[in-house]
């Protein structure tokens, strides 16, 4: 069975940095896609940022050039890296992992890690 957990969360000031881990669990060769998304409280969950089995990434506009997706498949690992923190930054995390199960896909959420920035 695979399963997902992140960690990395905490309370940041603004201005700081922090790096989310989604590690996947279980039997799996590689990681085929992942995206985090986040949710605020009082607010929708938001599409963050994904990237593909071919390193195609995309990000929101709101974190563009702050944040960087990226994926170890030797590590069963996704990491997201975010700088220059801002408050309205602060959410739930979540990552949504898809990893090849053949001949289908298998996907996978996780149940989210909390990211606090300070003013």
């Amino acid at each position: 069975q695979v399963q997902v957990v992140e960690s990395g969360g905490g309370l940041v000031q603004t201005g700081g940095s922090l790096r989310l881990s989604c590690a996947v669990s279980g039997t799996i060769f590689s990681i085929n896609a992942v995206t985090w998304y986040r949710q605020a409280p009082g607010k929708q969950r938001e599409l963050v940022a994904g990237i593909v089995s071919g390193g195609r990434t995309n990000y929101a506009d709101s974190v563009k050039g702050r944040f960087t997706i990226s994926k170890d498949n030797a590590k069963k690992t996704a990491y997201l890296t975010m700088n220059s923190l801002k408050p309205e930054d602060t959410a739930v995390y979540s990552c949504w992992v898809r990893v090849p199960n053949p001949p289908k896909y298998v996907e996978v959420w996780g149940q989210g890690t909390l990211v606090t920035v300070s003013s």
